[in-house]
């Protein structure tokens, strides 16, 4: 396991300590943030071969090479819309938290008793 996969599992378990431990929703939602991007760098990791190019066709690749001197774009291209949707989600959980606070006036989860069960 190389150290980029490492560290993105570290995020991941840093971002899930953040968000159960927290009570503050903006830490709940940054905790969510780092979950994201440790899963980014766990993607790319995966896809990447040591000893290869990017995945682009010119002249230093040929077409009949391509298949043994590039790396896979699936990976990439996942991540990147995964960075998009991610950065939508975090946008709509910030707009949600900002509605909350201002009819409560409070940031913290346990003040909101509404839907507890």
């Amino acid at each position: 396991m190389n150290l980029v996969m490492t560290l993105g599992f570290l995020l991941v378990i840093i971002g899930l300590w953040a968000m159960l431990t927290q009570k503050n929703l903006i830490k709940i939602i940054i905790g969510f943030s780092i979950i994201d991007t440790g899963v980014h760098l766990i993607i790319v990791s995966i896809g990447y071969i040591k000893g290869r190019t990017a995945p682009i066709l010119d002249a230093s690749v040929s077409v009949a090479d391509a298949a043994n001197k590039i790396v896979d774009p699936i990976p990439s291209a996942l991540v990147l819309t995964a960075i998009v949707i991610g950065l939508a989600v975090t946008a709509l959980m910030l707009t949600f938290v900002i509605k909350l606070y201002q009819k409560n006036k409070s940031l913290s989860i346990d003040d909101y008793q509404e839907l507890k069960w």
